[in-house]
């Protein structure tokens, strides 16, 4: 799938194939230069956090299919730009975090401390994670 590693240090893990994520729609938050989104951060979305990104003009819930985008629904994983989530999270509107699916690139502009904080498969040795 790739090589790349997510913040906890291991190889990035699958986010969601159903529906199908990722910049390059393989199920996965992998990363390059062409992604001037960072779509790093595999997030279990909710309604709060759907209504956050509409209010800020992104809307995940109107389905896009020239994007071979679907729409989202509460509950759906999905790779989400780093920026849109830092601003929700200061907005208190975060959606839940999967870390080993979350790329480690976004360490780059988000804090892990802050995703820690609404991850969602926290390991049980979190030794490794300062």
């Amino acid at each position: 799938m790739t090589d790349e590693r997510n913040v906890l240090g291991g190889p990035l893990e699958e986010c969601s194939t159903d529906p199908m994520t990722g910049f390059f729609r393989d199920g996965c938050c992998a990363t390059g230069p062409e992604d001037l989104g960072s779509h790093t951060i595999c997030a279990f979305v909710t309604q709060e956090f759907l209504e956050h990104q509409r209010s800020i003009g992104n809307d995940l819930m109107t389905a896009m299919p020239q994007y071979s985008f679907p729409g989202l629904v509460p509950g759906d994983r999905w790779c989400v730009t780093a920026r849109n989530w830092l601003r929700a999270f200061h907005d208190g509107a975060a959606a839940p975090v999967v870390l080993a699916s979350t790329n480690e690139k976004v360490l780059d502009l988000v804090p892990l401390d802050a995703l820690k904080e609404h991850a969602v498969d926290v390991p049980d040795d979190l030794g490794g994670l300062d």
